[in-house]
């Protein structure tokens, strides 16, 4: 499954549901969360059911539930019993006991946690490597956190995040991957600022991030940009991977003026791998 790019959509819109089959994302998330008020989420139940059913196989389909402590998450489950989504998107997950009653409420539905949304979710982001055959991958989110905990803001006057949510983001990274799945960069919320989001992008895929979610249509071509390997890279790749084969009793060769060894390989290896899931490339 691609995750290059995670496009949220209000679950009470379903004209904007419509619209997003086009933009190009990998995987749409229907909310039920924040982007929809108390008053409304009835409604937008009934709306992404509706929607599920329309376009199911078009394009990977998740729905954002509201949190296990809500009161409102059996509601959400129960208006899409019947036409389950690709995927679930756990808001305020702590740890891999989350996922398990996440699991229980709907079997055999895959879940995408929001790790770090309560400073206890913070000292579970190791857990969920047990849990790691129901997950779809791990993301973060930097703007419930200072909230919980009484900060004024995640990012300092220069746009960039401070110390304790850089913090959050890395054990996100590695979290993921020690369990062996997908690591999702959050949200870039400035809209005005498309060079910020392609910098944030690059950054997060360099990081180690595999996809990224977005809140606005016009971010996703950006997005799958940023985390689409160039011709350039898969042609290097390719060369290392070659290079290797050719001199199979090597641990070690020079190329193109650096030494390269086997954590190079890997490396190539890996991004061949990525771009043979991208038919586009």
């Amino acid at each position: 499954m691609r995750l290059r790019s995670l496009l949220f959509v209000p679950g009470d819109r379903p004209d904007r549901m419509e619209k997003a089959l086009g933009y190009g994302a990998d995987v749409l998330i229907l909310d039920l969360e924040d982007s929809v008020t108390f008053d409304a989420k009835p409604a937008a139940r009934l709306a992404t059911a509706a929607f599920l059913r329309q376009a199911k196989g078009k394009i990977q389909l998740f729905v954002r539930v509201n949190p296990l402590d809500s009161g409102l998450v059996d509601d959400d489950l129960s208006a899409i019993r019947e036409v389950k989504p690709d995927g679930l998107v756990l808001p305020k997950a702590e740890g891999a006991s989350s996922v398990e009653t996440l699991s229980v409420k709907a079997p055999g539905v895959p879940i995408l946690p929001i790790a770090t949304e309560t400073p206890a979710a913070i000292f579970q982001l190791g857990s969920y490597a047990s849990v790691k055959a129901r997950l779809l991958g791990l993301t973060w989110g930097a703007e419930d956190l200072p909230a919980a905990i009484g900060a004024l803001g995640a990012r300092d006057e220069t746009g960039r995040y401070t110390a304790p949510y850089e913090f959050a983001r890395s054990l996100t990274l590695f979290g993921a991957h020690a369990a062996g799945v997908a690591a999702i960069e959050t949200v870039y919320p400035s809209l005005a600022d498309p060079d910020g989001l392609a910098a944030y992008a690059r950054r997060a895929r360099f990081d180690g991030f595999n996809g990224m979610m977005a809140i606005h249509p016009a971010q996703v071509p950006v997005i799958n940009e940023a985390f689409t390997p160039t011709a350039e890279e898969l042609a290097e790749a390719q060369a290392i991977v070659d290079a290797f084969a050719a001199n199979p009793g090597k641990g070690a060769l020079s190329f193109a003026g650096r030494m390269i060894d086997a954590p190079h390989l890997k490396q190539a290896r890996r991004l061949l791998t990525l771009a043979a899931d991208m038919p586009e490339i």
